[in-house]
């Protein structure tokens, strides 16, 4: 996403506190993109509710409706539903019910 959006200044990374986003490595790549890192505080899940949610919807309406035989088949289902519906097809009252990307697209459109 970082790549394909040309290397965007002024990000912020937000997630709980789980062992991959805090690891050496993973802050490291953060560093290097330039991009901030923001936590969620200990034991409240609400403070990530975006995410919360996201994960909701990915379990509801991807993941526990298939059998997948392989990771790599469930890979593929997950990108698909991410980059296939999520991000391009499906409208979030959060966002005006414009799709993320009508809503990322709008956003830049201002600034220029």
């Amino acid at each position: 996403a970082y790549v394909k959006r040309k290397y965007p200044k002024g990000l912020m990374f937000h997630s709980d506190r789980g062992s991959q986003y805090t690891s050496e490595t993973f802050r490291k790549v953060l560093d290097n993109c330039g991009v901030v890192q923001s936590f969620s505080a200990k034991g409240h899940p609400y403070d990530n509710a975006v995410a919360e949610c996201f994960f909701k919807y990915l379990k509801k309406e991807e993941t526990d409706r298939r059998y997948y035989k392989t990771f790599k088949d469930l890979r593929l289902s997950v990108f698909q539903y991410i980059d296939g519906y999520y991000n391009s097809r499906r409208p979030h009252s959060s966002l005006d019910y414009m799709t993320p990307l009508a809503f990322e697209k709008k956003y830049y459109d201002a600034l220029v």
